[in-house]
């Protein structure tokens, strides 16, 4: 039940009928029409832009066209009100039985409660963490992982076919640089002196490597030349750091449907496939670049080489896909990727990245909207970093690691829930403190606790209320009478949960999974409230002297918790029943 979409389709109703009885023109197009809570509550509640949107294309003052429809509406028994406000803007009042009936509508479909079919079972595919393979992940690793995974959760929710997938940057010299550290620590391993020399990676991770080196190849490597032993040490060290990689994505909670090797890529002809797409669309072409303003990138040469006409498909200046000594840039197999993601027939593309992929934006969007002949959208969210604080204090490296604070340190000192909440309490585009205490602390002021105990109070409600011999099933519950809540304080809870479905539509159709740890916020808020209101005004306690009034009240309490539970689950976060 989405009342808001409901209410919008009554608008549209009503203007179609406008057209045919000649107050509007025909061919009118009702995209824009938007059915919204107001700015101002006390202003209604939904407000239309019908008139605002349809005054120009329709040749007619907003107030005309808004007061034909105020007319239209109010003949609706659902709409109590329909005032005109402003230049046209038309605000809406609904019948209380309207709130009400959104609390059994929560009761009755339970989690399913807001599922949205705005993917229409469209296949999209989610590209997140895809960290290099070199160690453990960091806490940067830890802001991407989340957003991504609970983006995914959204978008199925709102009806999408979803894949979680993982690119494995195993391609590179980064590769090679993992294996002559992992080497080191097979010498180690052997009771020689490791030499972490500069540019090899000095985190004690590797130690464990060195050693399952050691069980496999014996002495076998020792004192042989790099060309010997390069090779199967990259590959080794690589299939162990993915391991730890796996462990450390399910101890937060993440899990992937696949994963893809950019190594795969290399000599078999993926690569060129994919530049010979884009050369038999004129698209490839032997040019010397501009040198770019300010500092110079990798890619940049002052000499011929082969560039990807994409300022063709909006990107700001043609871009590098060969060097002049025939190799390829790092561009170019980024290229074959998506056009294999591409080619495996996804309806649209969504990339996490760091924010220090600002400028792979317009070239990846540029090439697959080439490669796909503009059918395939992709969609990039750049997460800004996390700073890291305890007790008021940057916090402190990790040894582990050598150079940062692993994504293991921040689970097992806050949690998988805390983590992932707190994650979500800003947009991916905003850079996030993390404060352990405050994390950690139980007060309104921590996001993940003031809704965990919002759910929390909803079950105490409900064993206190079996306690006392009330049926509070969620069959009983739907079927109480409703119309017992009557107080302002409780419809604003009801329509506050009538926003839920509405709240998913948007997030989804954004990307925004932030916008879902945020409406749990505020429900929550609303929530304590109605408890704490109730310590003065008796007739808003729960528990009332007759059963019927009780169940009426215990089914909202009820529905909010379906809600913060589904919530929850989008987020990934396990709901907590109770509060220590």
């Amino acid at each position: 039940m989405n009342l808001f979409a409901e209410i919008r389709t009554t608008v549209l109703t009503a203007l179609t009928e406008m057209q045919a009885e000649g107050i509007l023109p025909a061919g009118l197009d009702f995209a824009s029409v938007a059915v919204e809570p107001p700015r101002d509550a006390a202003h209604g509640d939904m407000a239309t832009n019908a008139a605002m949107v349809l005054a120009k294309p329709a040749g007619k003052q907003p107030r005309v066209i808004a007061d034909a429809l105020a007319a239209k509406l109010m003949a609706d028994p659902r709409i109590t009100a329909a005032d005109v406000a402003g230049p046209g803007f038309l605000n809406l009042r609904l019948a209380t039985e309207m709130w009400q009936s959104v609390v059994k509508a929560a009761l009755t479909t339970g989690t399913d409660f807001g599922r949205a079919d705005v993917g229409k079972g469209r296949s999209v595919n989610v590209e997140f963490v895809s960290a290099n393979p070199t160690g453990p992940m960091h806490v940067g690793h830890v802001r991407g992982a989340v957003v991504g995974d609970a983006l995914a959760n959204l978008l199925a929710f709102a009806g999408w076919t979803v894949t979680r997938e993982y690119y494995i940057n195993d391609g590179g010299a980064q590769v090679d640089v993992l294996a002559r550290s992992a080497y080191e620590r097979y010498r180690e391993a052997h009771g020689l002196e490791p030499e972490i020399r500069e540019g090899l990676y000095p985190g004690d991770y590797l130690i464990p490597v060195g050693e399952a080196l050691k069980e496999t190849y014996g002495d076998t490597l020792l004192d042989k030349p790099e060309a010997v032993w390069l090779s199967d040490v990259r590959e080794f060290s690589t299939q162990m750091m993915m391991q730890m990689i796996r462990d450390d994505l399910a101890a937060l909670g993440v899990r992937m449907d696949l994963y893809s090797s950019e190594k795969a890529l290399y000599g078999t002809g993926k690569i060129e496939a994919a530049i010979n797409t884009l050369r038999d669309m004129d698209l490839i072409y032997e040019g010397v670049l501009e040198p770019p303003k300010g500092k110079e990138p990798e890619d940049w040469e002052p000499r011929v080489q082969t560039l990807f006409r994409s300022t063709a498909h909006g990107d700001d200046v043609d871009r590098p896909v060969q060097k002049s000594d025939g190799s390829w840039t790092y561009f170019a197999p980024d290229i074959a990727y998506h056009f294999d993601k591409v080619q495996r027939g996804y309806d649209q593309l969504i990339d996490i990245f760091g924010a220090d992929h600002g400028g792979y934006v317009k070239r990846m969007k540029a090439a697959v909207s080439a490669l796909s002949n503009g059918r395939v959208s992709l969609d990039i969210k750049l997460i800004q970093l996390v700073k890291l604080w305890k007790n008021g204090e940057p916090f402190k490296m990790s040894k582990r690691a050598g150079t940062f604070v692993t994504l293991r340190d921040v689970v097992e000192m806050a949690g998988a829930d805390v983590t992932r909440f707190i994650m979500l309490t800003r947009k991916n585009d905003v850079a996030l403190d993390f404060d352990f205490a405050r994390v950690l602390e139980q007060s309104k002021d921590n996001p993940v606790f003031y809704v965990q105990y919002a759910n929390a109070r909803v079950n105490s409600i409900l064993r206190k209320s079996r306690e006392a011999g009330v049926d509070v099933s969620d069959a009983t519950l739907a079927a109480a009478d409703l119309t017992k809540l009557d107080h302002t304080a409780e419809i604003a809870v009801a329509k506050k949960l009538a926003e839920w479905p509405r709240l998913v539509e948007i997030a989804a159709r954004g990307n925004e999974p932030h916008r879902v740890a945020f409406y749990l916020y505020e429900l929550a808020s609303d929530l304590h409230g109605l408890w704490n209101r109730g310590n003065d005004d008796v007739s808003l306690r729960f528990l009332q002297d007759d059963t019927a009034t009780s169940q009426a009240k215990i089914a909202l309490v009820r529905a909010v918790g379906v809600v913060i539970c589904s919530g929850l689950g989008i987020l990934g976060v396990t709901p907590v029943e109770e509060m220590r």
